[in-house]
């Protein structure tokens, strides 16, 4: 069998490539920011941390709300037929207006 190279974050050079005017230190609003159980949510990663990034695969889906577990966020998406519950630190977080 063979064995598979890599991490989790294999081939995302493209997509989780910071915008140059984005580029520099990271507001601590982003840390901080709170959302309520049902609020809607954007999957946005934050490439400069990696501790409470979902895979790469959920890049950009949106997503609610469920609960907490710790600092991070519980937030259930819609796979292609199947609901998914993934845990994100909220610096990987933009809420819906």
């Amino acid at each position: 069998m063979v064995t598979r190279i890599g991490g989790s974050r294999r081939k995302t050079r493209s997509k989780l490539r910071k915008n140059v005017r984005e580029k520099g230190k990271i507001s601590i609003r982003r840390y901080l920011q709170t959302f309520k159980i049902g609020e809607r949510v954007c999957l946005k990663a934050e490439p400069a941390v990696q501790k409470g990034m979902y895979f790469r695969r959920f890049h950009g889906k949106i997503g609610t709300i469920k609960g907490m577990k710790g600092k991070c966020y519980e937030v259930m998406i819609r796979d292609i037929k199947k609901n998914k519950l993934l845990v994100v630190h909220p610096i990987h977080l933009k809420g819906i207006k």
